[in-house]
């Protein structure tokens, strides 16, 4: 265990898949460097989101890395939505194959990251009281990783057990014969409800935004698919590069209304009997653009809820009424409808029936209290900025970063921000999004490449310009005003109560940030400053 004379050159905190990379990275160049991770495992998402069904929206493998031909061709994805156990697997063989464990600190929760203006360092505390010490900070404590639980009185007055689905115990959670309440239908309670309700006595949901959720359509790969997909790996980097989630879905080119209206019904019913994120971006490219192209699209989705749940009034529940598809990132489903139609499964809308407070034994609302043995909280995460603002981050003159961020993440590129020097984000806010993997890759690699340019260069302070950075977080919002977006999506903090309204991800795809970043590169790292120390007038690139 590292005393507090330790130093590193880079401390990555984050050992998710984003700060596995870049520790690979970072080990490729020969740097001085340790990752830091609360869990007491690899994985991020993948070790802490052990609920029943939890598996990725992506296919597989398109999850993988690829910068490794050993890998890719040694890895057998037996399905083409590998579930939680898998992925965790697999994030242990990257480690392990490359022998990265010996440079990972488990167990080690960041609780203050503190600049030091003379000595260019930050100095890391963590929940257990080490202190480490590091030129570059590379935060890559992920999208999608502190769980959001709502404010309801009571909340801690239930005698039974309380989970949420991003901190499931290991051992799994019995429910069997029990009376379980499940708060929230976002992609975690869609699917967990279908895996656990021929085990439970009862299932109450409480809904408190219905969501468009589209088929996955998962299946077993054969042996000769899997070596298909190993043969045409070259094929499938070249197509994730260029659709503009890193899916492997083509993204559509036509409008919607330039097909006839049995050409779009019968593309749509090819859509809901495809696979994965395939309607969010191959049905039409007006989609998420025009208002009668989106509305076409929902109410075709909502007969096909109507078609499945049995009783209208709980489908008219379960059709949402605020938003339009893709207006939020879809959830996938296997099954999730059809729950509703069990005797033993009920919906609650909040809407309607909001909740009042939780009880000793239960959940009371407007209409009665309801009695159950679990407490399930399926309530999603505080997204893209909730793992920053907990790391007590403070920059240049002790200023913290929750109050640079109150009004909003302020960022260049999504990688740097101004009054921070020497903090360098992979998968925060304002980079690009899609299939994380593909995404994260790309800032990783610009912020390994940002890094051995300062180093070749003997600079020891890297940060970004106010300029840069304003014109920067101007152009991420801009370029949100093009797409209908729904109020309570996550990725605008819609889900968070009091957090600020911001469309917080890159919205123009993850091609068109690669080649923001290429301009970058190109104009000799424009928009950052560099000092061979920490005091002296910085050297300006790309002036």
């Amino acid at each position: 265990m590292p005393d507090a004379s330790t130093e590193y050159e880079v401390l990555i905190v984050g050992g998710g898949l984003t700060g596995l990379y870049q520790l690979y990275r970072a080990r490729e160049h020969g740097w001085s460097v340790r990752l830091l991770e609360a869990g007491g495992g690899v994985g991020g998402t993948w070790y802490w989101n052990r609920y029943p069904a939890a598996r990725t929206d992506s296919e597989g493998y398109s999850y993988a890395y690829f910068m490794n031909e050993e890998l890719l061709q040694s890895w057998d994805w037996k399905e083409t939505f590998p579930a939680q156990p898998d992925l965790e697997r697999y994030y242990n063989e990257f480690v392990d194959r490359f022998d990265l464990r010996r440079d990972i600190e488990l167990n080690t929760r960041v609780t203050a990251a503190e600049y030091d203006e003379p000595s260019g360092r930050w100095t890391l505390r963590t929940a257990t009281g080490q202190t480490f010490v590091t030129r570059y900070l590379v935060a890559a404590s992920g999208v999608l990783s502190v769980p959001h639980f709502p404010d309801i009185p009571g909340a801690g007055e239930f005698a039974g057990p309380v989970h949420h689905t991003a901190q499931w115990p290991a051992e799994g959670v019995d429910v069997r014969g029990k009376r379980v309440a499940v708060i929230g239908t976002g992609s975690s309670g869609i699917q967990l409800i279908p895996a656990i309700v021929d085990e439970v006595a009862s299932l109450t949901v409480y809904q408190r935004t219905a969501n468009w959720a589209m088929p996955l359509n998962n299946k077993p790969l054969s042996p000769q698919e899997q070596e298909d997909i190993r043969r045409n790996y070259p094929a499938l980097r070249e197509l994730l590069r260029r659709t503009s989630g890193g899916f492997v879905h083509e993204d559509a080119t036509r409008k919607t209304f330039e097909d006839s209206e049995s050409e779009r019904r019968a593309h749509y019913e090819r859509l809901w009997n495809g696979q994965g994120m395939r309607a969010m971006f191959s049905t039409y490219a007006d989609l998420v653009t025009d208002p009668a192209a989106n509305a076409e699209f929902s109410r075709f989705l909502a007969e096909k809820i109507r078609s499945i749940v049995t009783d209208p009034v709980v489908a008219k529940k379960l059709i949402p009424s605020d938003h339009g598809f893709g207006m939020k990132r879809p959830p996938m489903e296997n099954g999730y409808y059809e729950a509703f139609n069990r005797s033993h499964v009920e919906l609650v809308d909040l809407r309607a029936n909001p909740t009042r407070r939780i009880t000793a034994t239960g959940i009371e609302s407007e209409d009665r209290p309801r009695e159950f043995d679990v407490i399930v909280y399926a309530t999603g995460f505080d997204a893209f900025t909730g793992a920053l603002l907990k790391m007590g981050i403070r920059g240049r003159d002790g200023v913290s970063l929750n109050d640079t961020w109150a009004d909003g993440p302020f960022t260049y590129l999504g990688v740097a921000v101004p009054g921070y020097p020497n903090l360098l984000i992979d998968s925060g806010p304002h980079g690009t999004y899609g299939n994380i993997p593909r995404s994260a890759e790309v800032q990783a690699d610009f912020v390994t490449e940002l890094v051995n340019h300062a180093r070749a260069h003997g600079y020891e302070r890297i940060e970004a310009t106010t300029e840069a950075a304003e014109a920067w977080t101007a152009h991420v919002y801009e370029a949100a005003q093009y797409y209908l977006l729904a109020d309570g999506a996550w990725y605008v903090g819609g889900n968070v109560p009091g957090k600020p309204r911001r469309f917080l991800p890159y919205s123009w795809g993850i091609p068109t940030y690669r080649s923001k970043l290429d301009e970058v590169v190109a104009a000799g790292y424009r928009g950052f400053e560099f000092a061979t120390a920490a005091v002296p007038s910085p050297v300006a690139s790309g002036a």
